[in-house]
């Protein structure tokens, strides 16, 4: 899919996270113009029918806003490690 949505204008990328039992993909668009038009875009309904037939049994949208993002990531370096006292 991500193959597909890299074509359509307005495109902004895709997060995936997967296991055995379970995906999360959330895409990113500019506009709801754009997301509309990957929604109709005649090689992602395909996709979509290929996999509602095949592969899965449901699925949701959530067609959402972002207002804000930050993340926070600790330096390498300063990963704790298991022979770390605080650990123990």
């Amino acid at each position: 899919m991500a193959d597909l949505a890299v074509r359509i204008d307005g495109y902004l990328g895709m997060e995936f996270a997967r296991d055995e039992h379970c995906g999360i993909t959330v895409s990113y668009w500019r506009d709801l113009d754009a997301l509309r038009n990957w929604r109709e875009d005649i090689e992602h309904v395909a996709a979509q029918r290929d996999g509602r037939e095949r592969f899965y049994l449901g699925y949701r949208a959530r067609i959402c806003h972002v207002e804000r993002e930050y993340e926070w990531a600790r330096p390498p370096d300063l990963v704790p490690t298991t022979t770390d006292s605080a650990n123990e």
